[in-house]
């Protein structure tokens, strides 16, 4: 257990260590700050209900269809949309993939716990059966490889469960733009404070997952199975995107006899958090899809901020994934306010050297991540 008067091993984590200690973020509060911060999660609301509503349906009307040459078409497949889909003028639905991806490989949580149980291959078997029976390939190819369309089922799990993660997260964004703009949100800790709220609200909402198979309902997650949006997907999704994600091909050398990247999943830090910005724009930098789908939607306020700073237009997206990643700190600082173990104005000792024991766990495994950059970014 931490004492009191125990310090950070890092003195730059000093001042962090007080100021979220006493309610303050892990972002400073500064005008600039919030005005990045409000204005990047409007723009990454917009973009997250797109991409919410595309593994949504690709999780109930793209089950088990082995090639999906259309699933980023939502059912709506037409010859303007596939011309604007070859020019790469729409919504880059495989950063979507990419998160979902990352959550199914690093696991963790109820859904992933449950992905392995008797029920859940007991569920997706029935599915399976039901979708195959008409179909002599997909019924050979499931008589050679039983466990093949299990794990297909899996993954469209793991579709669904961020699909219903982000349809929170979207509505959450969104709102917190409309209270900026109705002056309701006025500094970073305002901003802590909706999502962490928001996140209480949603804490309890059930995760389930049902496809329609020639007019049959089949339950893959029945309600019955208890996950819920907090501990089964939002923490997960924190662990899986925020902190570990994958190394960047291009960028970091997958060589594992020369141990260039960690044999541990649980020592990954490609997340979120600890990308750096620069690479951004770049072929095969994932992080690219998503900024540039954001910039299709920041807010007039936040464009003509980011016009008047350092180089205008030339690197915007540098500076949009910088506000990201401002934002993301605000959202993980609510993480860390809502998993407290007792409430940040304790007055009893014991319950303080509790929390600041909590605090600093999550300080050491910031520690490396673009934290301390962005103290003065």
């Amino acid at each position: 257990m931490v004492s009191l008067e125990a310090k950070p091993t890092n003195p730059a984590l000093n001042g962090l260590l007080e100021r979220v200690q006493s309610g303050g973020a892990l972002l400073p509060d500064t005008p600039e700050n919030l005005l990045e911060v409000v204005g990047i999660l409007k723009s990454y609301g917009i973009v997250l209900g797109a991409y919410w509503r595309n593994l949504t349906y690709i999780a109930d009307h793209q089950f088990l269809v082995l090639f999906p040459f259309f699933k980023y078409f939502n059912g709506d497949v037409t010859t303007q949309k596939l011309l604007r889909h070859w020019w790469h003028d729409r919504i880059n639905y495989e950063f979507a993939e990419y998160c979902m991806k990352a959550m199914f490989w690093h696991g963790g949580g109820g859904l992933d716990a449950y992905l392995d149980t008797p029920e859940f291959e007991q569920n997706a078997k029935a599915a399976i059966q039901a979708k195959v029976k008409s179909n002599p390939l997909m019924s050979g190819l499931n008589g050679l490889m039983p466990n093949f369309l299990v794990e297909q089922v899996r993954q469209l799990c793991f579709y669904s469960g961020l699909g219903q993660f982000w349809e929170v997260m979207s509505d959450m964004f969104l709102k917190l733009s409309d209270r900026y703009d109705q002056g309701e949100i006025r500094s970073i800790a305002d901003v802590v404070e909706h999502v962490k709220q928001g996140l209480v609200n949603a804490a309890a909402k059930p995760i389930t997952y049902t496809v329609e198979i020639k007019g049959k309902s089949y339950d893959i997650i029945p309600k019955s199975a208890g996950l819920t949006f907090l501990v089964d997907t939002a923490l997960p999704y924190v662990e899986a995107v925020f902190l570990r994600s994958f190394p960047f091909f291009g960028t970091v050398s997958y060589n594992a006899q020369a141990n260039q990247i960690s044999p541990e999943q649980g020592d990954f830090n490609y997340g979120a958090l600890f990308a750096d910005p620069l690479p951004v724009g770049g072929a095969g930098i994932p992080p690219t899809l998503l900024m540039q789908d954001m910039r299709h939607f920041i807010p007039d306020y936040l464009h003509r901020f980011y016009q008047q700073k350092g180089r205008g237009e030339d690197d915007l997206r540098v500076k949009i994934c910088v506000s990201f990643q401002k934002s993301m700190f605000c959202v993980t600082t609510a993480t860390v306010f809502g998993l407290m173990p007792h409430p940040l104005d304790t007055t009893n000792p014991a319950e303080q050297e509790a929390n600041r024991a909590h605090i600093m766990a999550w300080l050491k495994r910031l520690e490396d991540s673009r934290l301390l950059w962005i103290q003065t970014a």
